[in-house]
């Protein structure tokens, strides 16, 4: 029987392979890089252990993507859950790379149980930690093997990748760089090596075709790296791929000029290659490497915004807070005002343009005075629209500067909308059209309206697109309205008369805060996600007060910064797993999972 690799030897687990009959019947065979080792729903019949290379696991639901649970490494069990439970295996899980794996056939586990209580003692534990890993931190075992290969005609991709090396070990860790030089190395080097470094990036050029079918297999996942400024060309999946693309694992990297102002036809190298998630990187422009560091080692910050009417003015204050603090926004997402504010800070907007553009758009007049005879809604929308044309222009999703995502609430399916492509200002229009106050977007034959109607808060949807930490701004829990807020004006000429009647009447009022309220399971959930709540204090602003503006700023501002203060440690770190060197100087190395239900007990 060979070594079990990362397992302390005094453990129960360990002693389970010491076990007579374990030793005897346990089964040692290869899995090939992309192959199915068993499947959600099949009967569970075996206990597996990760001897070489790595497994993954993912979980389908009905009308949703696949959902990545986390990492299987060497010295870790798989499928322990439905087997000690006595049901079919809830998760697909294949082999990342070419792997080899350990199967203990279920009576042999359940003997040596039976002589080690230790054995199941441990399991459970195990199972317990990854449980609430994966409800309530992400992913088990976060991704440290990254593959970067060349499409279309980027040039040599190296130097790039190289220079992220860099950029990873300025924050701490060890990294290094692996091209065709290693085509010819034996299984066990490539797990020696992953086993000594933090991160490994290995990278394939255009030209090297042996070598680049073999990285998408020997990788958690890949990124492939083109031309931003040249057309695509049609590319598909690439050779190896096939896996991490069907599972979401397929990122594009865009090489842009330096001092570019904004990217061009972005889409169409999403449509050509696939990818799930789209960088941006300038030549030269040091921090969009720092960006990519940051995502590549789980310190990448989402920043989530609520919708909320014109209290969602104060997620410009609390963007303020964290710039002044140099907190790092790399991915951004909201519903409802929340993506409007949302969608500026990844066009690229700084504070004076943040503010000059609201005022433009919703403060220094409403946006929601052109009133319509209400077949639809109270308003012709006409002005949101024609506003959000001046601002956002023809400008697509894939084109931004961060990874952006909004939702809209989809009457016709009855489920959320995710917008994570296409136009910008159309995405934004579905998202902030409240039912009875502005007429719906549509989709083809789908009716959408305002994002908040379903999720107001998808704090949640950001946890599934990035591992690092995730700041959320709330500003729905404050005292919404009152009987006063809805009263019958007592003169209607009076409210005519004193403008009043430019932010509507207060029905309005009652449409946006029904609009915005959300279940308790739902807020739970969403703010389960998030590793920093921010709650401005904006119970005394109207929720269709559009010239509230300074106002929920400073709310937001104050609440930014008094949670800020409240921290231990950046913003950044909040997720950070400790390094090779950490864990050594702490006097002892942990397997790669046992470094995460450390942090996760924590």
């Amino acid at each position: 029987m060979a070594n079990l690799p990362d397992i302390p030897v005094d453990s129960a687990l360990a002693r389970l392979f010491r076990h007579p009959r374990t030793q005897a019947e346990t089964i040692w065979f290869s899995v090939p890089g992309g192959q199915k080792l068993f499947g959600q729903g099949d009967a569970s019949d075996m206990l597996f252990v990760v001897r070489t290379g790595r497994l993954g696991a993912f979980r389908r639901e009905a009308g949703q993507e696949s959902q990545f649970l986390g990492i299987i490494r060497p010295g870790e069990p798989a499928g322990e859950m439905a087997l000690i439970g006595g049901v079919p295996h809830s998760a697909d899980v294949y082999a990342l790379r070419d792997s080899e794996v350990f199967a203990v056939p279920k009576d042999v586990f359940f003997e040596a149980c039976d002589a080690d209580g230790g054995v199941m003692t441990e399991l459970a534990r195990l199972m317990i930690l990854r449980t609430r890993q994966t409800a309530r931190r992400g992913p088990v075992g976060d991704p440290s093997v990254f593959g970067f290969v060349a499409v279309g005609r980027p040039g040599p991709i190296r130097p790039l990748v190289e220079r992220i090396e860099r950029e990873i070990q300025a924050l701490g860790y060890q990294a290094t760089t692996i091209g065709a030089e290693a085509a010819s190395a034996p299984t066990e080097w490539f797990s020696e090596v992953e086993r000594v470094h933090d991160y490994v990036l290995y990278v394939a050029e255009r030209d090297e075709t042996a070598w680049a079918p073999f990285v998408p297999r020997q990788v958690d996942r890949l990124f492939q790296v083109a031309r931003g400024d040249r057309p695509p060309q049609t590319q598909g999946s690439p050779p190896g791929a096939a896996t991490l693309q069907e599972q979401g694992l397929v990122d594009l990297l865009l090489v842009q000029p330096a001092g570019l102002e904004r990217p061009s036809g972005s889409e169409a190298w999403l449509d050509s290659t696939g990818a799930q998630r789209i960088f941006h990187v300038r030549r030269g422009h040091d921090p969009d490497f720092a960006r990519l560091a940051r995502v590549i080692t789980g310190q990448s910050v989402g920043l989530v915004l609520s919708g909320g009417g014109a209290r969602a003015y104060a997620h410009v204050g609390a963007i303020r807070a964290l710039r002044e603090r140099d907190v790092p926004l790399d991915f951004v997402g909201g519903s409802s005002m929340g993506a409007i504010v949302a969608a500026g800070l990844a066009m690229g907007w700084d504070q004076v343009e943040m503010d000059r553009r609201l005022h433009q758009a919703f403060v220094d007049t409403s946006p929601l005075d052109d009133i319509a005879l209400p077949l639809l809604a109270m308003t012709h929308g006409v002005k949101v629209s024609e506003r959000l044309h001046t601002h956002f222009g023809e400008t697509q999703i894939a084109d931004l500067w961060l990874p952006f995502y909004c939702l809209s609430s989809n009457l016709t399916t009855g489920a959320y909308q995710l917008h994570r492509r296409g136009s910008l200002r159309h995405s934004l229009r579905a998202s902030i059209a409240l039912p009875g106050v502005m007429p719906p977007a549509t989709d083809g034959q789908n009716v959408l309206v305002d994002g908040a109607v379903m999720k107001n808060f998808p704090a949640d949807i950001m946890r599934a697109a990035q591992a690092g930490p995730i700041v959320g701004v709330d500003v729905t829990t404050s005292r919404s309205i009152t009987a006063d807020d809805v009263a019958r004006p007592s003169s209607v000429w009076r409210w005519f008369w004193s403008g009043q009647w430019r932010n509507g009447p207060p029905i309005v009022s009652l449409l946006m805060r029904t609009a915005t309220v959300s279940t308790g399971r739902d807020l739970a959930a969403a703010r389960e996600a998030t590793d920093l709540l921010i709650q401005p204090d904006v119970s005394k602003i109207e929720i269709r007060d559009w010239g509230a503006y300074d106002e929920a700023v400073e709310a937001g501002y104050k609440a930014t910064i008094a949670a800020l203060d409240k921290l231990t440690r950046p913003i950044s770190q909040l997720r950070r797993r400790q390094s090779l060197r950490e864990q050594q100087a702490a006097g002892a190395v942990m397997t790669p999972f046992m470094a995460s239900v450390h942090t996760a007990a924590e």
